[in-house]
């Protein structure tokens, strides 16, 4: 989509309300990590409670840990010697913290993917440029990786009672209004209201990439000790309580080993 020649196909663009740094800090077993969302100046963004990007060099890891009351996508960015990720975790509704555990794998064959006028989109869940995703989320979400030529702009529908944040992966962008400030790599920036997002890759020279994730709020309470997320206090002495004792899901923690 040239910068010159393409209008929105919705009516109130979403406008950044905030921006963070995702800072560099060390995480597991030797990872390294720019922690975007669950920290002090953004704890979370419902449904989303934890943004990290992490590069880890062999034998460098994370422990292997239980988790319950949320969803993890985890999408590779990089995978030759040093594996660069980026890690979301996603609250699961009331209700639904103790089902059977779920895992769905996409190589990157698998991940369907679009491009039109300078702008490539890999759609790892949701729906963008006439192209949807096979993963299922249990809260909506959609999760987006782009790429702008120079000079390409983006005009993307988000449902506007959505939630919804871009991390920026390399280059610089224009994200909202047309005279924004660029925003360059490691930034998270949460917008406001709207049903949509506008981009605009002003280089002359280099690509913008960065991922846009959306989702559904639940609108319920959050309370996080480590892996455990739940809706009260009570749950979480219960999920420890269960995995101490390896009961209610955890039967095999005490034998379960990464391969």
């Amino acid at each position: 989509m040239s910068e010159s020649d393409e209008s929105p196909a919705f009516n109130t663009p979403r406008l950044v309300v905030k921006k963070v740094l995702a800072k560099l800090q060390h995480e597991g077993d030797g990872a390294v990590v720019r922690r975007g969302i669950g920290r002090s100046d953004l704890k979370n963004l419902d449904p989303f409670l934890m943004l990290d990007n992490f590069s880890v060099s062999p034998p460098a890891g994370f422990p292997d840990h239980p988790h319950r009351g949320f969803e993890t996508v985890t999408y590779m960015l990089q995978q030759l010697l040093t594996k660069t990720s980026l890690d979301i975790w996603v609250q699961s509704e009331q209700g639904m913290c103790r089902i059977e555990p779920r895992y769905q794998e996409l190589t990157s064959e698998d991940i369907p993917r679009a491009e039109k006028d300078g702008v490539e989109v890999r759609v790892i869940a949701g729906e963008s440029m006439g192209v949807r995703s096979p993963v299922y989320t249990r809260t909506p979400t959609m999760y987006l990786d782009f790429i702008l030529k120079p000079r390409a702009q983006l005009h993307q529908s988000i449902p506007e009672s959505w939630n919804s944040f871009v991390y920026v992966i390399e280059g610089e962008g224009v994200f909202g209004s047309h005279n924004s400030s660029p925003v360059s790599a490691h930034h998270v920036l949460v917008f406001g209201p709207g049903d949509g997002l506008s981009v605009w890759n002003k280089s002359s020279s280099k690509p913008l990439r960065f991922v846009l994730a959306g989702g559904q709020p639940l609108n319920e309470p959050v309370v996080q000790h480590g892996p455990f997320v739940m809706n009260t206090q009570a749950e979480i002495d219960q999920a420890i309580q269960d995995y101490y004792y390896s009961k209610n899901g955890f039967e095999m923690a005490k034998h379960w080993r990464s391969q």
